[in-house]
C-alpha cells in the first residue's frame, strides 16, 4: 500500500471519529444534559489534540473548534 493510501484511510478514520464525537456532544447539549456534555466535551477535546498532534487537523482550527464548543458548553443552561 501506498504511504499517501495508508495516511489517507488513517486520516479519514480520526475525521470520522472527530465528527461523530462533536455531533454526540451537540446531541447532548441540545437535550440539556450539562453533565454528560462535559464529559462529551473532554473527549471530543482530546480527540481534537490527538488529530492536531499527528497533523491530521491543523492545530489552529482544533484550537477554535475547542474553543467554541466550550463556549457553547458554558453558555447551556
Amino acid at each position: 500500500m501506498r504511504n499517501s493510501a495508508r495516511k489517507q484511510v488513517r486520516n479519514r478514520s480520526t475525521t470520522t471519529k472527530l465528527s461523530t464525537l462533536e455531533r454526540k456532544y451537540l446531541e447532548l447539549l441540545e437535550a440539556g444534559k450539562k453533565d454528560e456534555a462535559k464529559k462529551a466535551y473532554l473527549s471530543v477535546a482530546s480527540a481534537l489534540d490527538k488529530a492536531a498532534k499527528t497533523g491530521t487537523v491543523p492545530k489552529t482550527r482544533a484550537s477554535r473548534k475547542k474553543s467554541r464548543l466550550a463556549l457553547q458548553l458554558n453558555k447551556a443552561k
